[in-house]
């Protein structure tokens, strides 16, 4: 899947402009040619498969039967934007869909936050695999958006609000759990569960919400580990390898498409997640071909970044805002 998708010094001296990082050039369309009785919600998740076709999560379907902010919905689009179908609808998983991801075989693969599921479609949009469960009643001892503290033990095979999945070239696939959990889980080809690692807190091989993950052609996997400001890679046992921040002065007139000014230097002197942070990764994704690069994206100022698998930022683009090629939280 093809997706696009940040130290204090700088975060507490923004600068007039984005002088030090080159600016990528691009464009913004909006290609997407919706049916007349259809629209697009909060969209949380963007994926390609081999065939050009774009699949899109959005939580827009607030008459579905789950229970949490609002149903979600996978819509299929052609390679020229044309509406093909709906995925999954009124899928028993459905609650709080988080992101959507294509494998190499272009299976369709959906985390959903809600019910702490993982589903996984096959290219004629079937459901081939579940991994999780859903809690057993929607009541307010079994509410999907609760933050136990301290967390619950880890449970094989169970999830507490997934987050994302990434792939190798084994078919292995990694599971960023999520929320909750603050772990990355294992599972083969068929479903095995194989193993898991991590936990809350902020040293190398820990995290505060992983919010994303994406896999290179080696086999490494790049955590985004939102929470604490960083970027974690690991091999696919788990083994801790490097981490690196995404240092990009921003605009001191920058303001976020949602929500308040975040108090930087509050954030920083009370410890808590640093997610509103410039430079907080909220999404990643790695480009496939011989020369791989790796893109991520931050909340606020709104940017989405380039750079080398060392974690070198080789561009930056993009703004907070509600016009075309400005953005509000990047999602997945």
């Amino acid at each position: 899947m093809k997706r696009l998708l940040f130290g204090l010094m700088l975060l507490a001296s923004p600068v007039s402009a984005q002088d030090s990082v080159p600016q990528i050039p691009f464009d913004g369309t909006d290609p997407l040619k919706l049916p007349k009785d259809l629209y697009l919600g909060e969209v949380t998740g963007v994926a390609v498969n081999s065939q050009g076709h774009v699949f899109v999560l959005s939580r827009g379907n607030t008459t579905g039967p789950a229970y949490a902010a609002a149903a979600a919905q996978l819509l299929e689009f052609d390679p020229e934007g044309k509406f093909v179908r709906e995925i999954g609808k009124n899928l028993y998983a459905w609650s709080f869909g988080h992101t959507v991801r294509v494998d190499p075989s272009d299976n369709i693969w959906v985390t959903d936050k809600g019910s702490d599921m993982v589903v996984k479609f096959n290219p004629r949009g079937r459901v081939a695999m579940v991994f999780g469960r859903k809690q057993e009643a929607s009541d307010r001892e079994t509410a999907p958006l609760e933050h136990p503290n301290p967390p619950l033990p880890h449970v094989d095979g169970r999830f507490r609000q997934v987050t994302d999945v990434a792939f190798d070239a084994a078919g292995n696939a990694y599971i960023s759990d999520g929320y909750i959990n603050s772990r990355v889980a294992k599972v083969d080809r068929n479903g095995k569960w194989v193993k898991s690692w991590g936990s809350k807190g902020a040293k190398p091989g820990e995290f505060n919400t992983p919010h994303s993950i994406a896999a290179d052609a080696k086999g490494n996997l790049y955590v985004a580990d939102r929470g604490n400001r960083r970027i974690q890679v690991f091999d696919g046992e788990g083994t801790f390898q490097r981490e690196f921040t995404i240092d990009v002065p921003y605009d001191a007139k920058s303001r976020p498409a949602i929500g308040n000014l975040p108090d930087l230097a509050k954030i920083e002197a009370g410890g808590g997640p640093k997610t509103q942070m410039p430079g907080a990764p909220w999404a990643v994704c790695i480009t496939p071909g011989p020369k791989q690069v790796l893109y991520a994206s931050d909340a606020f100022p709104g940017r989405v970044f380039k750079l080398s698998l060392d974690g070198k930022v080789l561009g930056v683009l993009g703004e907070s805002g509600k016009q075309l090629k400005q953005f509000g939280w990047i999602h997945e």
